[in-house]
């Protein structure tokens, strides 16, 4: 049986001749930054009703309105004060080396970004919570300028430019998948040369097609997660560990094997 340092050795060797290199992450890359997720032990749906977050209910009741604005603002998920750690910051890095294709994320943090991802390099297939979105006007507006309207006593921000209701700017229950981000996602996949998979049981659907897709395109595929996965049998790389523990070791291995060549 392999040892970790040699798995880590080999996957710092895909990274350091791959040119395309798309990362996928999950849940597990969020709560090492001390995000809780939603379907563990203690994620957010052992506290919340799924149902209260349908866009339904958000649009007809203004009580879900409110609990939604409290939950993001001061209660279980205000994210402004979430830092990348050090997944982000290595994945980060791939796009400094040239070699980073596209962030594919389920996360809904804008960490990547936070870390110095390029904006347009994130493709957030559940949305961006650290955003609220006007749904008249479109205009985005940071968390943190909502958290400070509502440290004013007002229970439902309102758009500033045309007093549109504003939202949350993630995928509730009930919408569709950001077409042209998914879009963009499948095609990159299927023409990445290696796939890295950080923090994912791979078993939220359609967005776990993408390594499936960048496999099915002949790409190599490294997967990084504590626990078991879906694809675990198509993986060239399996590590069984915390993408913040291993994917920065990756990373700098693969600089010196590049600067060795």
């Amino acid at each position: 049986m392999e040892s970790m340092q040699q798995y880590i050795e080999q996957a710092a060797e895909l990274v350091s001749t791959a040119e395309r290199i798309i990362v996928f992450t999950g849940a597990g890359v969020s709560t090492e930054s001390g995000i809780p997720d939603f379907r563990g032990p203690d994620g957010i749906w052992r506290k919340y009703d799924p149902e209260d977050f349908t866009i339904d209910k958000f649009l007809s009741d203004s009580k879900v309105r409110k609990m939604h604005w409290d939950f993001l603002t001061t209660g279980g998920l205000n994210l402004t004060q979430a830092q990348p750690n050090p997944a982000h910051y290595a994945v980060a890095e791939l796009e400094k080396m040239g070699k980073l294709y596209g962030v594919v994320t389920q996360n809904v943090d804008g960490l990547h970004q936070k870390a110095g991802v390029s904006e347009n390099m994130v493709f957030q297939l559940h949305g961006d919570l650290s955003h609220a979105k006007c749904l008249s006007c479109t205009k985005r507006y940071p968390m943190e300028e909502i958290i400070e309207w509502m440290k004013k006593d007002i229970d439902e921000p309102k758009c500033g430019e045309c007093s549109g209701m504003l939202k949350p700017d993630a995928v509730f229950f009930g919408e569709q998948l950001p077409w042209g981000v998914l879009m963009e996602s499948e095609k990159r996949s299927r023409s990445c040369d290696l796939c890295i998979v950080l923090g994912s049981s791979l078993v939220v659907y359609p967005a776990a097609l993408i390594p499936r897709y960048a496999h099915q395109g002949g790409a190599k595929l490294i997967i990084i997660n504590m626990g078991p996965t879906e694809l675990d049998r198509m993986a060239d790389i399996r590590i069984d560990a915390k993408a913040g523990e291993v994917t920065p070791k990756i990373i700098e291995m693969a600089k010196a094997k590049m600067r060795a060549r």
